[in-house]
């Protein structure tokens, strides 16, 4: 726990949903049976490749033995924007 200067609060330091994976020796397959989720999907959200919806955090948390405010649930790939139709028309807008 940290503690914010001058405020006296103290905030919980919110891990990713891999490292609380790794820190109970969670595997994968055993989050996908306990999460009762598609595979792919968890993947992807233990990857930080997709923002899991209100439910599927309980769901996930609750596999974890956690509060779905233990967990930090940010993309951990940057989203890009791409502009245009790309290379693949021929031309660039």
């Amino acid at each position: 726990m940290s503690i914010f200067p001058g405020r006296g609060i103290i905030a919980r330091i919110m891990k990713p949903l891999a490292r609380y994976m790794e820190e109970n020796g969670m595997s994968l397959d055993q989050l996908v049976a306990a999460a009762r989720l598609d595979a792919k999907r968890v993947k992807a959200i233990v990857s930080g490749n997709y923002t899991p919806s209100p439910s599927e955090r309980q769901r996930l948390a609750a596999a974890m033995g956690l509060s779905i405010d233990d967990i930090s649930w940010d993309h951990a790939v940057p989203v890009e924007h791409l502009r245009g139709n790309g290379p693949q028309s021929g031309r660039s807008t």
